[in-house]
């Protein structure tokens, strides 16, 4: 890695910010930004490359929606940027960062959303299996291709770090993880930077609270139904008290809208507590358990959302028969172009390699880098 050239110290972090000006750097060199520093740069390379922008056409939660307010997973980066830039200025921490981790943090992901991974893990285990996390590092490090002089957006090491570890220390990388870690030596075993860790809750409670909206607006399940959850039911309550006579879906989105607030008011609120007597970024990583967190009580809580969501929307029968199919048409694509490279685009027939597993991973770059749509109309065209 190389350094970047140091950027003037910024007063607004907190002594256990990720500085820009102390980065360990990138793998090329870079001339110095008059208006950025190093990692607002990465910021911007993550939303001007091409992974970001198919985002647009992968899943959420809904394969291949029908409405146009669903959420994909360009919609839910977004949103998860915005909480975790709130929760970062909050604490004094780098707001370029974190906003960077939040907006890379599905890139890796591949069509049809967790059935599409489960599905091209499937395939790909003879070959060391697929992880979407690790494929965001490959994707960042190797496949996009932005610049003429390398390959990958060159991003400072404290974007990669995050990326590999914002779920915490990782005892047992995948391949593509592990060669990330051998390229650019990620300390995988401690925790990551708290920007890293503001990204990963900020994902949270995106996820949480979005889903319910989405789940209500797709009649996935009824808002009498979710009031069980007693977080719910008591934030439903007051906004349904203090806006009596608004349109039932505008109290809706105010109650989302509070849970939220409710959820990052508490994670702020907990780490400053943990934050005491923590004063360096190094502190963050040998500190030996999360930072950022919520307390007990909302963490019990956002359980209880999280289980009613996997319960009544992710596993429900609808949904099932909806990700079924989605996860066969990422196993057949696998299997026909594995079977018949010369199936695949020119591009990608030219740079195949010839032993494997790297050529069963070549084939499953090009999948796993497919929106739903994508993927559906080049299955339709290979005839299944």
């Amino acid at each position: 890695m190389t350094a970047d050239p140091a950027a003037a110290p910024d007063p607004r972090l907190a002594p256990y910010a990720s500085h820009p000006g102390n980065t360990r750097g990138r793998r090329h060199e870079i001339p110095p930004s008059a208006l950025r520093d190093p990692f607002d740069r990465d910021r911007d390379r993550i939303v001007h490359s091409n992974a970001f922008r198919r985002l647009k056409h992968k899943t959420q939660v809904f394969v291949m929606p029908d409405g146009d307010h669903y959420r994909t997973r360009l919609t839910h980066s977004l949103e998860v940027a915005q909480i975790g830039r709130v929760m970062a200025k909050a604490l004094g921490l780098h707001e370029g960062l974190t906003e960077a981790l939040c907006l890379a943090h599905d890139l890796g992901h591949p069509p049809f959303g967790h059935v599409g991974e489960e599905a091209l893990d499937r395939a790909m285990a003879p070959w060391g299996g697929f992880d979407h996390n690790g494929n965001t590092l490959r994707i960042v490090t190797l496949r996009e291709r932005r610049y003429a002089d390398y390959p990958g957006l060159n991003l400072s090491w404290e974007v990669l770090e995050g990326l590999a570890k914002h779920n915490g220390p990782v005892e047992d990388p995948g391949w593509a993880l592990a060669a990330a870690n051998t390229d650019y030596d990620l300390d995988l075993r401690s925790h990551a930077s708290l920007e890293a860790q503001v990204a990963a809750i900020a994902d949270d409670i995106a996820y949480d609270n979005h889903d319910l909206d989405d789940g209500i607006r797709a009649g996935a399940f009824r808002l009498e139904d979710v009031v069980a959850v007693p977080f719910v039911r008591e934030n439903w309550r007051i906004v349904a008290e203090r806006h009596m006579g608004a349109p039932k879906d505008a109290i809706i989105a105010e109650m989302v809208r509070r849970q939220i607030g409710i959820m990052v008011e508490d994670v702020l609120a907990e780490a400053r507590r943990r934050l005491h007597g923590i004063g360096s970024v190094e502190d963050v990583r040998r500190a030996g358990r999360p930072l950022i967190a919520f307390s007990a009580e909302v963490a019990a809580s956002e359980r209880e959302l999280s289980a009613f969501l996997f319960e009544n929307m992710y596993q429900t029968a609808p949904a099932r028969d909806l990700r079924e199919p989605a996860g066969d048409v990422v196993e057949q694509l696998f299997s026909a172009l594995h079977a018949d490279p010369q199936l695949l685009p020119q591009s990608w027939r030219d740079s195949l390699p010839e032993e494997e597993p790297a050529r069963a991973r070549h084939v499953g770059d090009f999948i796993a880098g497919m929106t739903d749509r994508y993927a559906m109309r080049f299955w339709q065209e290979l005839g299944r």
